[in-house]
């Protein structure tokens, strides 16, 4: 039987074609990732604080995107005057004039680019400059607070008192300040917290010269945990106590440990949000309440943060303890 005879190209020449033809794939699939138009939504919930008389302190609640927010714009009478990455819900405007007015706005942007409608526009004013107030304000006392939800807490305090007026107060977790209210206020709301996780508060009240009182007291929360979310795996408890020996300063922490189904081999100890230290036990692990002394040689009034997390029996590190301050004796 006579066969069909079929012409088939030079291997080369097929080669070509099979690599023109994958290079189109590729450069149509790059095409169409890198085709984002969609722009965000607008920041909702921004809100403007006169933090002093040439300052304002400016808030929003997070944006949304089908790829993702890389940061936020903030716009003072429609021209940009702060950038800030999306890990950041506020920002301080400075080198304001005082007495006068402002209108703030802000905008979400995307890493193709893309910015988001303004939000509605905040208005705020700007208190009298007060070039005689030297002192700063007294500390707000008696922090207190309740956990509402896994996401949401609310706080109130004593007020201060200053020379001259008390122009807002600042909340502070873990020393970083995520919120500010009018000086006529005692009491904020947070919300966007996390579930299941201690949070450490601590409120600072601020004059029109912008000075800032010491700390309150700190105020330790605990959001509910997700229904159906795993216990809690922080240390409770957490105090400090520092004494001077010689050159030397002695820091004696203790915490109550958690119950996490099963020996605590060891921890991790934080210093100003680093990992400073592993403290490993050279023997059988405490039971119930658990001591560590830290021995520190900086200068006298150098301040610190700490917080500790455990090693939990599947070798994985647990949750945070609250954070605590310490400031080593003059």
């Amino acid at each position: 039987m006579e066969g069909t005879t079929v012409q088939r190209p030079h291997a080369r020449t097929a080669l070509a074609c099979s690599t023109a033809l994958l290079l189109s794939a590729l450069t149509a699939c790059a095409g169409s990732a890198a085709a984002d138009t969609e722009k965000p939504t607008a920041p909702r919930g921004v809100t403007a604080q006169a933090g002093s008389a040439t300052s304002v302190h400016v808030m929003w609640q997070r944006a949304s995107d089908d790829e993702g927010i890389t940061g936020y714009d903030v716009y003072r009478e429609g021209k940009k005057a702060a950038s800030v990455d999306a890990t950041k819900l506020m920002t301080d405007i400075d080198r304001l004039t005082a007495s006068t007015a402002y209108a703030f706005t802000v905008r979400a942007r995307d890493a193709a680019g893309n910015l988001s409608a303004p939000s509605a526009t905040v208005s705020v004013t700007t208190p009298a400059a007060a070039p005689a107030d030297e002192e700063p304000p007294t500390g707000p006392t008696k922090l207190r607070g309740t956990a509402v939800s896994g996401r949401t807490v609310t706080l109130s305090w004593g007020g201060s008192t200053d020379d001259v007026a008390v122009t807002s107060y600042d909340i502070y977790q873990e020393d970083a300040r995520i919120h500010s209210v009018p000086g006529s206020r005692t009491t904020a709301r947070l919300d966007g917290l996390t579930p299941g996780t201690v949070y450490t508060f601590t409120v600072r009240a601020r004059d029109a010269a912008d000075h800032s009182s010491p700390d309150s007291n700190a105020l330790d929360l605990t959001t509910p945990s997700a229904p159906g979310a795993p216990a809690s795996t922080a240390p409770t408890g957490l105090r400090t106590t520092t004494t001077a020996h010689g050159e030397e300063f002695l820091v004696d922490l203790s915490w109550d440990q958690p119950d996490t189904g099963g020996t605590i081999p060891a921890y991790q100890l934080y210093l100003n949000g680093k990992l400073t230290t592993t403290i490993v036990w050279g023997g059988t692990p405490p039971a119930g309440r658990a001591t560590y002394r830290l021995t520190m040689t900086d200068p006298p009034g150098t301040r610190y943060s700490l917080k500790i997390r455990p090693k939990l029996p599947d070798g994985k590190w647990g949750d945070f303890s609250a954070q605590r301050t310490v400031v080593l004796p003059g």
